[in-house]
């Protein structure tokens, strides 16, 4: 039989958990192993960061985790629901109530200002309009761009629109928020700001946070690192101490 998606606000937030999973590729004759074995718990409130050079399995896991792909074995726990037989229409419930996606790049709709960027999500999921654009103004302001609501991308900076990028994935107010190298387009002192924010957010609201970056720069301001190579999680450990 297949899980449903209880309401939203029916329990608190019970994190991500990834258990036993093994993900492979088709690869000519043989397969091609992106995942293998891999367990990961992400409390709610937390930032693990997952890092790892190109190819190691970052991205793999992240689509994993987000249910965009189907894992060969394992099983994916979102806010205490298993999505092991899911249906399709019944992963995108849940995706589209209990996760949020940070892409790495913002992707944001050049017709629409900064406010309208984050209500259409709202817009997805059936909510009141006057309703919508109050929560949208209200995270715009949490990422501190509310004197930029009305502006559109082309009038935002590189960073302006990451942080446009950040509230439109916590509109729904999810309680897994998965976030793709979001500093790789960012100067350093950018890329700083925007991972600080995403932290700041997560301890504040609650969400279960994975960072998936190639940049230990700025790992001291996440709550755990997790190695990923050749497909497997090789040590999860605190991050550096924070200076």
């Amino acid at each position: 039989m297949n899980a449903s998606v209880p309401p939203a606000g029916t329990r608190p937030s019970a994190g991500l958990a990834l258990t036993g999973v093994t993900l492979t590729y088709p690869d000519g004759a043989a397969r091609l192993t992106a995942l293998d074995d891999v367990s990961l718990t992400v409390p709610a409130g937390s930032v693990t960061a997952v890092v790892g050079p190109s190819g190691s399995g970052k991205s793999s896991l992240l689509a994993v985790a987000a249910t965009l792909i189907a894992p060969d074995r394992g099983r994916v726990v979102i806010d205490g629901t298993d999505t092991a037989g899911m249906g399709r229409a019944e992963l995108t419930a849940l995706r589209r109530t209990r996760v949020g996606m940070v892409f790495q790049q913002p992707n944001l709709l050049p017709s629409l200002t900064a406010v309208e960027q984050v209500q259409v999500m709202a817009h997805l999921d059936g909510k009141p309009v006057r309703a919508a654009r109050e929560r949208a103004l209200e995270l715009l302001d949490a990422v501190g761009l509310a004197d930029q609501a009305g502006r559109r991308p082309h009038q935002l900076s590189g960073g302006q629109r990451q942080r446009v990028n950040i509230a439109r994935a916590l509109m729904n107010e999810p309680a897994v928020l998965l976030v793709d190298e979001p500093t790789s387009a960012l100067d350093h002192e950018r890329g700083a700001a925007v991972l600080d924010l995403i932290t700041t957010l997560t301890h504040r609201r609650g969400t279960a946070t994975v960072l998936v970056t190639h940049d230990r720069a700025h790992l001291e301001a996440v709550d755990a690192v997790a190695d990923v190579r050749d497909g497997r999680l090789s040590s999860r450990r605190s991050p550096l101490p924070r200076r």
